[in-house]
């Protein structure tokens, strides 16, 4: 006869076993709805760049120079002007990125909005269409993500459910939007969810080849750009790849910053926030009357970087800083929209400048490409932080292996450097900046996020400190505690006091009350405080509780060390059944 433990497992391994199909199948079809929105969301921003005429096909059918004039000067404005005023429909006022559905999964809150997610595609969509400087994959990650939590709020599953369906939407919008399904993959586990467990990994794969395949097959999506099959590079050219990854670093880290300095810069503007984008608009219409190629996402601009002499050095250098300085301004100033399409394009501009100063020393133009492919993935896999995601994407773009070697060279030093000197990736540099630091790990990003409000208890002595010490003993040793704390008449905290120093001042001094007695230095937490700051603070702490108080130092309760211990405990062990697939 089995034994009671044995046939407890045989019993649960079927249901485990459903459980695990039927998320695989959520997965999938998490993944459908996802691509079928990644689609229509890219198919819809090409018809308004030719509407509007934005793009260069809307304008060389154009028959009036003046109307593309007006068109480049307004469309953008205007385009802002309803932007500013989506925006007043979303919490803070700004539209939501790939950075919300980061600190969804890693605080494991998931349960992303499906108002704010819905705001967002669609200000990100009018910002698109009208040519602002920014990219489409932000969107299109965060409206994917948005649609796999609605999906799992509707089945009322939980929140370890609802971060995996939110991978699994973000895994199939990249896989169609860029025909990349293992890049899908990859960036859902390398940025979004920050693991590999079984678990999550099926549904993801699931998500990522259905929304591929819709894309592909069904709706025949194109791919972002066709590469010839390229030269060979000599060998010391490795070491130039190498170099160009540390530069790209510099690039990418400017890149970033740019868009920060910008964002804060907008909050001293003597304007309303909602017209911020129209102002953004209005000077980018201005300069693209100069230089075209910054409107927009600039697939074009992208495709022409990758040809050889399709650009002067000089008319690289110029278009990749007023496309930086483009995006910078549009993003900083509320456009809505990604930073990965223009860290595509700026990176292959300055991979190209490179290989263009390297044909000119008398290195072989057949390898221009490959400096133009290593000078994107330099730049644009440290403002991601995914440089796994980014090699698959160029091997699932190009189909070479050889551009793919050539890439990790400059993705081998591109990323620890950037890391280093500016962080991880623009997300986090931006989730930092919020108050959620994910630089020490999901486990403290969770502890973070978790009030202490739950964990406040009542059960406590308090005394006045008119009380005798007599009166304050007996009533300790009553309630089965070894500190009582002192609260005046108005609920105020006076500190606290141990039942052995009670019985030392008894018996060694003339102390009658607790008011003669100097309480125990404790600290003290805030009822907002994170269960992080109660755990740093119990290393302080020799006793049994810590005094909960507001900010005008009223006495609130007590947060026991045994709960504090037990709450950690919990969440610990709730993101190791998680990431180790027992979830």
């Amino acid at each position: 006869m089995d034994s009671p433990s044995t046939d407890s497992v045989l019993t649960r391994h079927p249901l485990a076993v459903l459980r695990f199909l039927g998320l695989v199948l959520l997965g999938s079809g998490v993944g459908g709805v996802a691509a079928l929105a990644a689609v229509g969301f890219v198919n819809a921003v090409v018809w308004l760049n030719d509407l509007l005429l934005i793009s260069p096909r809307g304008q060389m059918m154009a028959a009036d120079t003046t109307l593309v004039i007006l068109a480049t000067l307004l469309v953008p404005t205007l385009g802002g002007l309803l932007v500013g005023q989506l925006h007043r429909g979303l919490p803070g006022g700004r539209p939501h990125t790939p950075a919300d559905a980061i600190a969804a999964v890693q605080t494991r809150r998931g349960r992303l909005p499906a108002k704010a997610g819905a705001l967002s595609a669609l200000s990100g969509l009018v910002s698109l269409g009208a040519g602002a400087s920014v990219g489409q994959y932000g969107p299109l990650v965060h409206l994917g993500a948005t649609l796999g939590s609605l999906i799992t709020r509707l089945l009322r599953l939980g929140r370890s459910e609802d971060n995996i369906t939110i991978a699994c939407g973000v895994a199939a919008a990249i896989a169609a939007a860029f025909n990349a399904p293992l890049a899908g993959i990859v960036f859902a586990h390398e940025v979004v969810l920050r693991h590999y467990a079984l678990r999550a990994f099926a549904p993801v794969a699931a998500a990522a080849i259905v929304g591929y395949v819709l894309a592909t097959q069904l709706l025949a999506q194109g791919t972002l750009f066709h590469i010839t099959e390229p030269g060979v590079p000599q060998p010391w050219e490795f070491a130039l790849f190498l170099a160009l990854g540390g530069l790209g670093a510099l690039v990418a880290g400017g890149y970033m910053h740019a868009i920060l300095a910008m964002g804060q810069l907008a909050r001293r503007l003597p304007l309303p926030t909602s017209l911020h984008p129209a102002l953004a608009g209005a000077l980018l219409g201005l300069t693209a009357l100069w230089v075209p190629d910054i409107l927009g996402m600039g697939q074009e601009t992208l495709r022409f970087a990758t040809l050889p002499g399709a650009y002067s050095g000089g008319e690289l250098l110029m278009v990749l800083l007023l496309k930086l300085a483009a995006t910078a301004l549009c993003l900083g100033l509320g456009f809505a929209g990604g930073v990965f399409s223009p860290a595509l394009v700026i990176g292959t501009l300055f991979g190209a400048l490179a290989g263009t100063l390297v044909a000119e020393l008398g290195g072989g133009q057949e390898t221009f490409i490959f400096y133009a492919v290593c000078g994107m993935v330099a730049v644009t896999a440290p403002v991601l932080g995914a440089p796994l995601t980014t090699l698959l994407i160029v091997f699932e773009l190009t189909g070479s292996y050889a551009l793919t070697t050539a890439a990790l060279a400059s993705v081998t030093l591109a990323n620890p450097l950037a890391a280093q000197l500016f962080g991880r990736s623009l997300f986090d540099i931006q989730l930092a900046r919020r108050g959620l630091d994910l630089s020490a790990g999901r486990s403290r990003a969770v502890l973070q996020e978790t009030r202490l409000t739950e964990l406040i208890s009542h059960d406590a002595v308090t005394l006045a400190p008119a009380t005798p010490l007599k009166a304050a003993i007996s009533r300790l040793s009553q309630a089965g505690h070894g500190e009582a704390y002192r609260v005046d008449g108005r609920g105020r905290y006076q500190g606290c006091v141990t039942l052995a120093s009670l019985e030392s001042f008894r018996e060694g001094s003339e102390a009658t009350t607790l008011a003669d007695c100097p309480e125990t230095p404790r600290p003290v937490l805030d009822p907002h405080a994170s269960l992080w700051e109660a755990m740093q603070q119990l290393q302080k702490v020799t006793g049994e509780a810590i005094a909960v108080v507001d900010d005008e130092r009223r006495f609130l309760g007590v947060a026991y060390e045994s709960s504090i211990a037990r709450a950690f405990l919990y969440h610990s062990d709730a993101l190791r059944r998680e990431e180790h697939g027992a979830g």
